[in-house]
């Protein structure tokens, strides 16, 4: 019989695992590939662990992010409220001030009339009494002027008591 090199890589394999058999090395292999096995479910577990923690805190942020935008968007309007309330109170205030403007201007208008009118009168009243005084040293002399005296005399002493 003629043995090839297959026919010893044969035998030379069973050899091969008929050792591993009678030093029980089949067992150690057993425990090795169980506790690697074990190993791995329990890196397994813990990614399954942090990819729940992971999505819970994504969830968080998401929660987080959604009130900030929520609590942006409350402070924007309260924002939005107080401009129009101050742009209500300075336009208020402008009307004020524009009011009280126009009454001042009105009164100092009032009183220039007064002052222009009792001017006026004052003007003809001299005028009156440059024209009376000029009529009467004409027309009023001697017994007739005495008495017109004398009459004024006695109307002015009536208007003081």
């Amino acid at each position: 019989m003629h043995f090839d090199a297959e026919f010893w890589d044969f035998v030379a394999f069973i050899t091969f695992i008929g050792l591993l058999g009678y030093f029980g090395l089949y067992k150690k292999m057993g425990i090795a590939l169980d506790a690697r096995g074990a190993r791995v479910k329990a890196q397994i577990d813990e990614a399954i662990a942090l990819r729940k923690e992971a999505e819970e805190l994504l969830a968080s942020f998401v929660r987080k992010k959604k009130e900030a935008e929520d609590e942006a968007k409350a402070i924007i309007a309260q924002a939005q409220v107080e401009a129009e309330l101050i742009a209500k109170d300075a336009h208020e205030r402008v009307a004020d001030f524009v009011q009280r403007r126009t009454k001042q201007a009105e009164d100092k208008i009032a009183s220039a009339e007064t002052q222009a009118l009792a001017q006026v009168r004052d003007a003809a009243a001299d005028a009156a009494t440059k024209a009376s005084e000029i009529v009467l040293k004409s027309q009023a002399k001697g017994a007739y002027g005495d008495a017109l005296v004398e009459q004024g005399i006695s109307g002015l002493k009536r208007l003081l008591h």
